[in-house]
């Protein structure tokens, strides 16, 4: 389910789902529940041999009420198939009086008849209406169509405008305030660097070059993910890594900061201990890590447990993390 759900998040996807949509609709409602119905069909619509047999009775009628009016009202109505039709009866009279059909053919002929004349869309029958069913049932898809691509465009442009989960971090990270070792009496450090991460950002991998007073390369530290828990995106941070590179020692330092569910469940801490020593994660608390010239202090300035259908204290909605370094 969660994979069709973000598949309907895809405006093409969902254009594509409403245009099959308002086919099957208007296919059932235009042949199931409201099929169309023929009437009042023009005699211009009859099969040819049945144009033959309405000439043949024009002309009867005609030689019965003499009035030439309606003889020729009846003429016209076979449109562009009446000089066809009027020809065959001529060609085949059977038991019409010859003199009827010369007198009906003169009264037809009295006024020249249109070679082709335009059958009335209410008279068109079935064919037309069903046309114009489906075209209102095309315009009304495309219109909804292009409504919900529309919306969702908006909503992506929305959500584009917002800042990121990245981009959210680092405004966390430049509001934190560093800690003052100084104003402590203790030595102030020689470099002080601020990560800090929020959901969703499923990337997070945060480095800092360490280098001397003078500017000399010492090393690298940092912290990123290290362990998730749950499936579906975002990523379900349970554990992060904080490392620290010293370029005169042979190896790099690892702790492994916990949440309280991953620190307390045997499975994920013997599997995390891998990694390097695991460390609860609380506010204020600190992760020491050393090296052969260098020292790290790892302070977690701020942090927040995401809710939903995870256990309680699973998995981090936010961390700010203070690393501060001191050479030996």
């Amino acid at each position: 389910m969660d994979a069709i759900r973000e598949q309907f998040k895809k405006p093409l996807v969902v254009g594509i789902a409403t245009l099959i949509l308002g086919i099957l609709l208007g296919l059932v409602v235009g042949w199931g529940l409201w099929p169309v119905k023929w009437y009042d069909a023009s005699p211009a619509n009859l099969h040819a041999g049945y144009r033959e047999w309405w000439a043949r009775m024009a002309v009867e009628s005609y030689q019965v009420d003499k009035d030439p009016e309606i003889a020729k009202s009846r003429f016209d109505a076979l449109g562009e198939f009446a000089a066809t039709a009027f020809g065959a009866v001529k060609a085949d009279p059977q038991l019409l009086d010859p003199n009827a059909l010369a007198a009906f053919e003169t009264v037809v002929s009295a006024e020249p008849v249109a070679a082709a004349t335009a059958v009335p869309e209410e008279e068109a029958g079935g064919g037309s209406n069903l046309t114009t069913l489906l075209g209102v049932m095309c315009v009304v898809t495309l219109l909804l169509g292009a409504a919900l691509l529309a919306y969702y465009l908006l909503q992506n442009k929305r959500k584009s405008a917002a800042p990121t989960p990245a981009e959210q971090a680092a405004a966390a990270a430049r509001e934190a305030e560093m800690t003052d070792y100084a104003a402590m009496g203790e030595a102030a450090p020689m470099a002080q660097f601020m990560a800090s991460y929020r959901v969703g950002d499923d990337l997070f991998d945060d480095s800092f070059s360490i280098d001397s007073p003078n500017g000399e390369f010492m090393g690298e530290c940092g912290v990123g993910i290290s362990e998730t828990i749950g499936v579906g995106d975002p990523k379900k941070v349970t554990a992060f890594e904080v490392w620290l590179f010293d370029k005169n020692d042979i190896q790099t330092v690892t702790k492994v900061l916990m949440s309280a569910h991953a620190f307390n469940d045997t499975a994920i801490r013997q599997k995390l201990e891998a990694k390097g020593e695991p460390v609860l994660a609380e506010p204020g608390s600190q992760a020491v890590l050393e090296t052969a010239t260098l020292r790290l202090v790892a302070r977690i300035v701020d942090m927040t447990y995401g809710e939903g259908a995870m256990p309680e204290q699973s998995f981090f909605d936010g961390l700010v993390l203070e690393l501060a370094i001191w050479q030996k």
